[in-house]
């Protein structure tokens, strides 16, 4: 292990102590004023006396910096490049929702979509989105309320000015850059991260998600979304990649680099859930890909084995890097997760699967397990599981909910929270019972346990 970067820590303890100290001279500055201190409730003061400016800026510039320090290089990359909050903050400009919740009070999400047209589900969603930037705040379930920055949204002149930057700003800001006006001939947008059209492409995309709620608000279809609208002619993301397995090849490397983003990464369900616990079992790994997942898991627990399905492509390339010492012990079966179980087993892991279908398609996929499946087998979801609005920190709900809206933008899908969970589980088939929830530790992941009953 190389020695730690000396330079780096004396700078973490430099921004920390430059936070600490601004921090002390405003509070100062505010008591000699008679003035509250910073908070986001609704009625706090918007503004500082000219007095705490400099120890202002001294901490905002060092707060930045230092969560910019304590990003994995991926990490920063992935944080920098999102534009997911377009979506929720148009949302709440074009609709002039902040004048829909009175001043001290409070409005639930079912009256906020009555008034918009929109489903509550999407409403909840946005909501919830623009929350983890402390625009609006859930006081209680399935109410919203005004912070101080929301608002400030009631004026017209105000949710004017926060309605031009994500409808007319932003897009024509990219589109000085843009030098190629047939971007809609793009096959795409995943080809195109490192290109100077990346940011045109993804804001296109993201602002047509509220086009596509709006024109279609029951919709289920993955052909019926802000990715159909930006430019492919009404096809789905899956249609796309049907036509061209380059793209579809493109894209999967694209997904493997998310999946080495930390809070997604495979080691933290390796270690993170108690699977010594099934004992000598077989796993099916439905959706598996190549089968890096059930490689790792087996050099990890030698009573376990598995059977990888997916595509005919994915399986031949994981049979073909399968390591020899795990022969016999990793199989692999190409199969449709649509399409009928045949293989018995212990248990079932479905990742990340579930978030790329909306329920109508994850119920397919349920359904199509319960021809294979014995009592006491067990359904291993490893999905996002949502948090309760402000249970966890800020940034974290934030990436989350990001994940969320790029489900809704591309697929038509959801992240879902764990009553969604139970609901979806029910709706399948009543002899899917949840047992428990296992938040892995240090992963935006988590494990869904469900037990298949039958007591026929």
């Amino acid at each position: 292990m190389s020695a730690p970067n000396l330079v780096q820590v004396s700078r973490m303890r430099t921004l920390a102590t430059t936070i600490h100290d601004a921090a002390a001279q405003m509070e100062k500055v505010l008591l000699e004023h008679h003035q509250p201190l910073p908070s986001f409730d609704e009625d706090s003061p918007v503004a500082l006396p000219e007095a705490a400016l400099a120890f202002q800026s001294a901490a905002i510039g060092a707060t930045a910096e230092l969560h910019d320090l304590l990003l994995d290089p991926l990490d920063l990359l992935y944080q920098k490049s999102s534009h997911y909050h377009f979506t929720s903050l148009q949302f709440i400009a074009r609709f002039h929702v902040a004048s829909m919740i009175p001043a001290g009070g409070k409005t639930s999400y079912a009256e906020i979509a009555q008034k918009t047209g929109l489903q509550e589900s999407m409403v909840r969603r946005l909501l919830r989105h623009a929350m983890t930037m402390r625009i609006f705040h859930e006081p209680e379930p399935g109410m919203v309320a005004h912070t101080q920055a929301s608002k400030l949204l009631v004026t017209p002149e105000k949710n004017a000015w926060f309605w031009f930057h994500p409808e007319v700003g932003w897009p024509a800001s990219v589109q000085v850059c843009n030098k190629r006006a047939e971007w809609e001939d793009q096959v795409l947008l995943f080809e195109y991260i490192s290109s100077t059209n990346t940011d045109y492409l993804l804001l296109v995309v993201v602002v047509q998600y509220l086009e596509a709620t709006q024109k279609w608000p029951e919709s289920q279809e993955a052909n019926e979304t802000g990715f159909s609208l930006a430019g492919h002619s009404g096809k789905s993301i899956y249609d796309v990649f049907s036509a061209d397995p380059e793209h579809a090849l493109r894209f999967s490397l694209a997904m493997d680099t998310f999946g080495e983003l930390p809070q997604y990464q495979m080691s933290k369900v390796v270690e993170g859930y108690d699977w010594a616990s099934l004992g000598r079992a077989k796993i099916v790994d439905v959706g598996g890909s190549a089968g890096q997942m059930c490689v790792a898991m087996a050099r990890s627990f030698p009573a376990l084995n598995f059977v990888v399905q997916d595509m005919a492509s994915l399986v031949a390339k994981g049979q073909a890097n399968l390591p020899p010492e795990l022969e016999g012990r990793v199989q692999f079966m190409a199969h449709d997760f649509f399409g009928e179980q045949t293989v018995r087993a212990e248990a079932y892991l479905l990742r990340t699967v579930f978030h790329n279908w909306s329920d109508k398609y994850c119920l397919q996929i349920l359904r199509a397990l319960a021809p294979a499946l014995q009592h006491g087998a067990r359904i291993l979801i490893n999905d996002v599981c949502l948090p309760k609005p402000g249970s966890i920190p800020a940034h974290m709900e934030l990436d989350m909910r990001n994940l969320d809206l790029l489900m809704g933008t591309i697929f038509n899908a959801q992240e879902r929270d764990l009553n969604e969970w139970v609901q979806l589980l029910a709706k399948a088939d009543p002899r899917f019972v949840f047992q428990r929830l296992v938040q892995l530790k240090g992963s935006a992941l988590a494990i869904i346990e469900v037990l298949w009953v039958d007591n026929a």
